[in-house]
């Protein structure tokens, strides 16, 4: 097995590791909602340092252990019941979220602050919410729009984890660059 290789595959299995662990890390909202967690934080993370494909697979590793059992998802839960109820499509949307958010990034050598703010909003924010708002809309029966405005409590959250990853990825990424070369 060539050096590369592995390390991408403990890269992968790390930050599958860190997601299943900022799982635990719980805010809670009042009314009843789902609490805040730090998931999106390693699903940014995941792009940012381990590019597209790493980072799209270190979060698909994380949603096969949650399906084979193991509590890995938000409030010890696990199994596919978790990927089929309301909140099921944020979490198949952290593969799509890691993978655009590593795809705006990966080809840049250093990438500006800017630039990293922008994948991290667009591809550890937008595209986790997509498929979450759909699935949740669906099969809470609500309008798009009600389902939208559902996520406002999760939004300021969401962009102080923005601009965490970002801060830990422009410290870290030159590091994990040349590890990669």
């Amino acid at each position: 097995m060539r050096k590369t290789a592995l390390r991408e595959y403990v890269a992968g299995a790390l930050f599958a590791a860190l997601t299943a662990l900022l799982a635990y890390v719980a805010i809670p909202l009042p009314g009843g909602l789902p609490p805040v967690t730090g998931q999106s934080l390693a699903v940014m993370l995941s792009g940012l340092l381990l590019g597209a494909r790493g980072g799209a697979t270190s979060q698909l590793v994380y949603l096969l252990l949650g399906v084979s059992g193991l509590p890995v998802f938000a409030g010890g839960k696990s199994g596919l019941q978790v990927l089929a109820g309301p909140t099921g499509g944020f979490i198949w949307g952290f593969v799509l979220g890691a993978y655009l958010t590593g795809r705006l990034t990966e080809n840049h050598k250093q990438p500006s602050v800017l630039r990293l703010l922008g994948a991290a909003f667009a591809g550890g924010i937008c595209a986790v919410y997509v498929p979450g708002i759909i699935q949740l809309a669906w099969l809470l029966k609500l309008s798009p729009g009600k389902a939208l405005l559902a996520m406002l409590p999760y939004l300021p959250g969401d962009l102080l984890k923005a601009a965490v990853s970002v801060f830990l990825a422009a410290k870290a990424g030159p590091a994990v660059r040349r590890g990669r070369q």
